[in-house]
């Protein structure tokens, strides 16, 4: 038994390289899992890559093996409000014990691979390296692996997976990936793997023609949302969606989706066609995708800072949008599924997205926007100036800056009462950036040992729970 604690260990992790700083080369995390007897290799991987949707689309899948029996270990990025949540057994966050205890097994191969390297293990290679390995120990029946950023050169890409799951591809990371979706699409393509199955969410032609190409080059079948599968039908239904899906293997009517906007609707068929093609890979596949079997692992699926309604009296929902496509995708969502009158908008963005698209985005739903920032001062915009932005957008008298996030939230309270047309009818959306999101999430709903410590307006440091991919 390890004398660190699991703050210290953190700590440690947080130290190393953030994950926003990108070295394209997989030696170190290669290296690192060689060292480890490479766990990734000893369970099929299902790996999602994407530009949004990923970790939605992850939980359901992970949500649909569950339910078919299979013990599931699942990694995604960035986290909301603890840095467990990266790293899940059966759909539960890695305990503090067992995430201390996974740092300390492979801390003597970080060493190594530090010593050995031009430039020492960055935290997502670490915390890749300690996925891996929780996984293999476990053991899980399949892993679920989200890229952290790209594809190509993304640690996870260290993996082969079984089945390769591209989402919506659009222009994000824009500095690091490119400036367009076809040069994105050709950086996310490199998860697809040699006998794999390509599963493609709805694309643009031109993506979906770099996707194809790969999938040829590398001998990978291919199932593309709108051909092979997709969504027959939606209705809007009481905290969620009623939807019907046509799979590889047939047409699956009557789910229920306890999740709001259309976009979920096809997250749900990408995951279907997911489970559907790691099951036709296994010789006891027949039979074992059923309608049951969706609605039931369907039924149980959340997706924490994606349009959740965290409080009523007035509604107050928490978003993780960071940039526009995202962003209007919860637009949509919203208008749907909502009638707040007024909707009151929090905003707290990063300054290398593109804020002036998210402004535009939400410009007409939002009857005002507080600016405001989240603890990230390294990265993220100041309220003032992201305010000045507002202003050339929605108007001086439709903008308010609060620079701090938690005097944001408690005015957007105040102004959604005070402006409701009837009782219970205004609204709040805090949104803009992963980190405002689970910022947020801590301040409303946060339970005893459930999230890590915010690190405070004073002395944030250049550590950040993610690349808000």
């Amino acid at each position: 038994m390890s004398d660190l604690s699991y703050a210290e260990v953190s700590a440690r992790l947080q130290a190393r390289w953030p994950e926003q700083k990108i070295d394209p080369t997989l030696d170190r995390v290669q290296r690192l899992v060689e060292l480890l007897g490479d766990p990734q290799k000893s369970y099929p991987v299902v790996h999602l890559t994407g530009t949004n949707g990923k970790t939605s689309t992850a939980r359901m899948i992970d949500s649909l093996l569950r339910e078919a029996g299979l013990r599931t270990g699942r990694f995604t990025s960035p986290h909301l409000e603890s840095v467990r949540e990266r790293i899940t057994l059966n759909g539960e966050p890695i305990s503090e014990e067992r995430f201390v205890e996974t740092y300390v097994e492979i801390e003597p191969y970080l060493d190594v691979v530090d010593a050995e390297q031009e430039h020492p293990l960055s935290f997502f290679e670490a915390i890749t390296g300690m996925a891996f390995a929780a996984f293999a120990d476990a053991p899980v029946d399949v892993a679920i692996i989200e890229v952290g950023l790209g594809g190509t050169w993304d640690s996870t890409n260290v993996a082969d997976g079984t089945v390769a799951v591209i989402t919506p591809v659009a222009v994000d990371h824009a500095h690091i990936l490119g400036a367009d979706p076809v040069t994105i699409a050709r950086d996310k393509s490199g998860i697809i793997k040699s006998g794999s199955t390509t599963v493609v969410s709805q694309q643009s032609m031109d993506v979906l023609e770099v996707l194809m190409a790969k999938a040829a080059q590398a001998g990978s079948s291919i199932v593309r949302e709108g051909l092979e599968f997709g969504v027959v039908s939606r209705s809007v239904a009481v905290g969620g969606q009623l939807i019907s899906l046509k799979g590889l293997g047939g047409e699956y009517d009557d789910i229920f989706l306890p999740l709001h906007g259309e976009y979920q609707a096809h997250n749900a068929s990408t995951a279907v066609a997911a489970v559907e093609a790691l099951f036709g890979a296994s010789e006891e596949a027949e039979g074992r995708v059923t309608t049951e079997l969706l609605q039931a692992g369907f039924a149980e699926v959340t997706s924490p800072g994606r349009l959740e309604v965290v409080r009523t009296s007035p509604t107050i929902l928490i978003d993780a949008a960071h940039n526009p496509h995202g962003a209007q995708a919860s637009v949509a969502a919203v208008s749907e599924a909502f009638a707040f009158q007024p909707l009151i908008g929090v905003l707290g963005c990063m300054k290398d997205k593109d804020v002036y698209g998210l402004l535009e985005a939400y410009e007409p739903i939002m009857e005002t926007v507080i600016c405001t920032r989240n603890s990230f001062l390294d990265r993220s915009m100041p309220a003032e100036e992201l305010g000045e932005l507002a202003m050339e957008i929605f108007g001086e008298d439709r903008v308010l800056v609060r620079p701090h996030l938690i005097d944001a939230i408690d005015d957007a309270i105040r102004l959604a009462e005070e402006g409701s047309i009837a009782m219970g009818s205004g609204g709040v959306l805090i949104t803009g950036s992963v980190v405002t999101a689970g910022e947020a999430r801590t301040l409303l709903v946060r339970k005893p040992k459930e999230a890590d410590p915010l690190p405070g307006y004073s002395d944030a440091t250049d550590a950040d729970n993610g690349d808000e991919e």
